[in-house]
């Protein structure tokens, strides 16, 4: 099947351009590596439609699987005219699709099949037809064993009736619309459960229009109701509704018309309303993790692309009270060296040793930079290390620390430490997260890094795909320094997997550091097309060629070369000399695979070679506060952004509760989405508007303060 034609119309992209991105796709080619390296075939797609495309592809050759079930299941049961298999195949909008095919879905036993069963459905067609003017009359005829009174056979016809209309196209139709234009959702506290359900206090009596409701509000709200705090509904105004199938379905004013109105209003209530309402409960739902899953990704995006310290010599610090401060002491590859505990806080407060070992350690492994972890005893800690006076230039960082506990428990760190505790492994993964936050956060489960909003309500499988996504992505943005790099970090790399980066790392422990790009293909299993999806990825430092350490594929490697053949120059000196470069014709250049898009990105690759576009990590310092109590309103204060969500940021001032600001204080203009004003792990200055230490709450604004 060509889907390239409904998938253009879809996402309004030419023609061509998705069946070359999709014939991609289907040899096997990753997304980063169609939109950094197929540009010519996508007419320069990037990374968000070259994913558009692929899922859109993945939901009609779900479709179309689908169709097939329909049509087998109808043929089955004889019904399937050439019309109507016309019609299946035709389609393309998975609910008409459901329509069509809801007469004949297999049901549990229904009212109108029991009704059926009686014989009943001839004095059905004959009421629905609305032309008899006596149906209890009519209805007498029916009267046997099984059904014994007029009432029962009158009652048995509505029930067919009723099925039809809930079966009708065109009256699921009419209900849909009337959910479209005006259902609102309304929340309901359950009876008695008004204390427990304190939390969802906004919603004991609420309703709005579904249509405006934002996804935070929606997710919240079916939080309330999975946990049995909320009632929710979800319907337009049925009078409006009901006079619409009325409009449709009712013939005239006679005894068989009063009949179908009946059985019209029964099958509203028992049938269409509460059908359609869960078509609409799955939709919003959707919706609202699409939006949900999308803040997550950015949130993620911006998190893994945080700028590095670099390879430096760190010392990282898992701070504590009572059971002290896990030390440890990383190279600059981030191996560890030497770990041990200091007490300088309640109840041992033995500072004095604890700067002394601070001191020593910082002499004897030539310490650059100190990590530590911003949760508990954090700011302690980072006063203390402040006041030392060291014999050599230190900076000083506090690091999220949000998920260390999950990796230092996880698979992962115990394959990398199996002869330490998690403790010292925590202390291990902050220090490294300031040398490298993309290489240390990839080996944590994105949904406990402690960004985004209602993670654990939306779809899971959508989440992880989107994610997984998002990782793969900025790994492939920034470049992955093979020589250096953990199985985790290379399993996320374009065409490479679980199996090829564990072959890698095994390859370069025997072997020693890679010398070149095409050393690879010596790799176990390392075929052609996975050569060809990964190397432009994986990056040589200090390898004997300079293009080993660039974006710069090794299959353009030949342009580069002929390039500096026709300026008379080695391809070291072209990379040198920006005043070459400027000399050369790119047009030259151009053949029937090759095209302007490549040659611009080669160099542009060949002005910045090796260089990390995550930019240098930066020291901050927080103001003179620790606690909700020291804070007052009107504190200008600064701050970092921890978390962004549809409704605000969250941003934290140093007194272990992150304060709220709120979208509509973010700036002196409108704001549609906090994403256009703010960063992760940008440093701002934030007013305190209120604070209510009962609920550990803190609103912050942005406005007027410079």
């Amino acid at each position: 099947m060509n889907y390239a034609s409904l998938i253009s119309q879809t996402l309004n992209i030419p023609t061509r351009k998705v069946e070359n991105t999709v014939a991609l796709l289907e040899e096997g080619a990753t997304i980063p590596f169609i939109s950094r390296y197929r540009k010519e075939a996508t007419g320069s797609l990037d990374e968000v439609q070259v994913a558009e495309i692929q899922q859109e592809l993945k939901k009609l050759q779900e479709l179309d699987k689908r169709r097939e079930t329909v049509l087998k299941t109808i043929e089955e049961q004889g019904k399937l005219t050439p019309e109507l298999r016309k019609r299946i195949e035709e389609c393309w909008d998975p609910t008409e699709l459901e329509d069509i095919y809801l007469p004949y879905k297999p049901k549990r036993r229904t009212r109108a099949m029991m009704a059926r069963e009686k014989g009943l459905e001839p004095l059905a067609t004959d009421i629905f037809d609305q032309k008899i003017q006596n149906a209890e009359g009519l209805a007498g005829r029916f009267i046997t064993d099984e059904v014994p009174s007029i009432d029962e056979a009158l009652q048995g016809a509505r029930d067919i009736i009723a099925e039809w209309i809930a079966e009708d196209e065109q009256a699921r139709q009419k209900v849909r619309h009337a959910f479209k234009k005006g259902a609102q959702i309304t929340a309901k506290v359950a009876r008695g459960k008004e204390d427990e359900a304190a939390k969802y206090r906004d919603y004991f009596e609420f309703s709005e229009p579904l249509k405006n409701c934002p996804s935070h509000r929606l997710l919240a709200m079916r939080r309330g109701e999975d946990e049995g705090f909320l009632r929710l509904n979800i319907a337009p105004d049925s009078e409006e509704v009901l006079y619409r199938l009325e409009q449709q379905l009712l013939k005239g004013r006679g005894d068989a018309t009063s009949q179908v109105k009946e059985a019209l209003h029964d099958c509203y209530e028992r049938l269409l309303e509460p059908g359609i309402e869960t078509e609409f409960r799955n939709a919003s739902k959707e919706k609202a993790d699409e939006e949900a899953i999308q803040v997550f990704v950015e949130n993620l995006r911006q998190l893994l692309l945080s700028a590095p310290l670099g390879q430096k010599r760190v010392l990282g610090i898992d701070p504590g009270f009572r059971t002290g401060c896990k030390v440890v002491v990383l190279n600059e590859n981030g191996d560890l060296l030497h770990n041990t505990t200091i007490y300088p806080h309640p109840p041992q407060s033995d500072e004095f040793m604890a700067r002394r070992t601070l001191g020593d350690l910082v002499d004897k492994f030539e310490i650059s930079a100190i990590a530590i972890g911003n949760g508990t005893a954090g700011r302690e800690t980072n006063d203390l290390c402040q006041k030392i006076n060291f014999n050599r230039p230190v900076q000083v960082f506090m690091v999220n620390e949000a998920g260390a506990s999950i990796y230092s428990a996880s698979e992962v760190a115990r394959e990398e430490f199996p002869d330490q505790d998690v403790t010292v492994r925590g202390a291990v993964s902050i220090g490294r997260r300031l040398m490298d936050p993309l290489a240390e956060l990839v080996k944590i489960d994105p949904k406990s890094i402690g960004v985004g909003q209602y993670q654990h309500d939306v779809n899971q499988t959508k989440l992880k795909e989107s994610l997984d996504r998002t990782v793969e992505s900025c790994v492939n943005a920034v470049g992955i320094n093979i020589n250096t790099a953990s199985k985790h970090l290379l399993t996320y790399v374009s065409g490479l997997g679980p199996s090829l980066a564990q072959n890698i790392v095994t390859f370069r422990s025997e072997n020693g550091p890679f010398a070149s790009r095409a050393q690879l293909k010596k790799v176990p299993r390392m075929g052609e097309k996975a050569f060809e999806q990964c190397a432009g990825f994986l990056r040589i430092r200090d390898g004997k060629n300079p293009l080993d350490n660039t974006a710069v594929h090794p299959e353009s490697y030949h342009i580069v070369e002929q390039m500096a053949k026709d300026l008379g120059v080695k391809v070291p000196e072209l990379i040198r000399q920006p005043e070459l470069r400027k000399q050369i014709d790119l047009k030259k250049y151009v053949t029937e695979t090759v095209g302007l898009p490549t040659l611009t990105d080669i160099l542009k690759e060949l002005d910045k070679p090796g260089l990390d576009p995550r930019g240098e990590a930066k020291a901050f310092e927080f103001g003179n506060v620790r606690s909700l109590e020291d804070l007052s309103v009107g504190m200008v204060l600064p701050g970092i952004v921890t978390n962004i969500t549809n409704f605000g940021a969250f941003v934290d001032i140093g007194v272990k509760q992150d304060g709220l600001v709120h979208i509509s204080q973010l700036a002196n203009k409108f704001v549609k989405n906090p994403a256009d004003v703010v960063s992760l792990n940008q440093q701002v200055t934030v007013k305190v508007t209120d604070v209510d230490v009962a609920r550990k709450r803190v609103q912050l604004s942005m406005k007027d303060v410079g």
